[in-house]
């Protein structure tokens, strides 16, 4: 989709962090934008800063992890702008904790909003971008923990879902005239480590407190300060701006973890290495 300009987006988690990057990047190239995020008071603050630029947006509340509401929510996009042709699936919670921790809520919730949000948003825009005719593309939020998961977390879990189903969709819908990209940033200076803030009422219990002292509660304080110098969302936004024109099958935000991903790739390939000249048994 190289003229983006007039095209309309819906981007999920759009009221701050990387979500309203890509909604400010997208605007300015000339794109109708529809917000839908779970904080309506962010919300309303995100389109009030964007209708200051003269950007074209509009907001409506959803949570992700409901397809009902995502259904409401690309009604109320296809009333106010007739078409969509671009959709972010961008909203996206660090839920539950890693092994010996799991919990039934943790496990929803996290699964609920990275992975079954990313589903319901491709299975409910996706006939809508065809049927128009004119093409699209769809974004899915991963993150690089979607390819070297430090540990066996319910948040890793879900991202590594992400990167699989937009290997697999950029497959199935580029003879649809639908390109998949799926994004996968690195430390980026957002809110999603206090995402606890919108927890719903039936995810309760999905986080259990942490400690004010000892190794959980540091290594908490040493991903938050990371997250504070993190990179710029609107950065990010470019340069998924850039990755939709150009049809980009992966969107990384920087070089940080290359090596760690290289490793891996290493180990994966040493497993080949074990059987090889090896005759099978049938």
């Amino acid at each position: 989709m190289k003229d983006l300009a007039g095209k309309t987006a819906f981007v999920t988690g759009a009221a701050s962090g990387i979500g309203l990057g890509v909604a400010t990047a997208l605007s300015q190239a000339g794109v109708k934008v529809m917000l839908c995020d779970i904080e309506e008071a962010a919300l309303a603050k995100a389109l009030a800063g964007l209708r200051q630029t003269n950007a074209d947006v509009e907001g409506v509340r959803a949570d992700v992890s409901l397809k009902s509401e995502l259904r409401a929510a690309s009604e109320a996009a296809i009333a106010r702008y007739g078409k969509v042709h671009i959709l972010v699936n961008n909203a996206g919670v660090v839920g539950g904790a890693s092994y010996g921790a799991w919990t039934d809520s943790g496990w929803n919730w996290a699964l609920g909003v990275n992975l079954m949000g990313v589903i319901w948003g491709v299975e409910v825009f996706g006939p809508l971008i065809e049927s128009h005719g004119d093409g699209g593309h769809v974004v899915n939020t991963a993150s690089i923990a979607g390819l070297i998961s430090g540990a066996g977390s319910p948040y890793n879990v879900s991202k590594y879902g992400v990167v699989a189903l937009s290997e697999g969709l950029r497959e199935e819908l580029a003879p649809r005239r639908i390109g998949v990209s799926v994004l996968c940033p690195g430390f980026i200076r957002t809110q999603i480590i206090d995402s606890t803030r919108n927890l719903p009422d039936r995810f309760e219990g999905a986080v259990r407190a942490i400690p004010s002292e000892g190794p959980s509660a540091a290594a908490l304080n040493a991903v938050r300060d990371r997250i504070a110098r993190g990179i710029d969302p609107l950065y990010v936004g470019e340069l998924v701006r850039e990755g939709i024109e150009n049809d980009w099958p992966y969107i990384f935000t920087d070089t940080e973890f290359e090596p760690a991903i290289e490793a891996r790739f290493s180990r994966i390939k040493e497993g080949f290495d074990h059987v090889r000249g090896r005759e099978p048994r049938h």
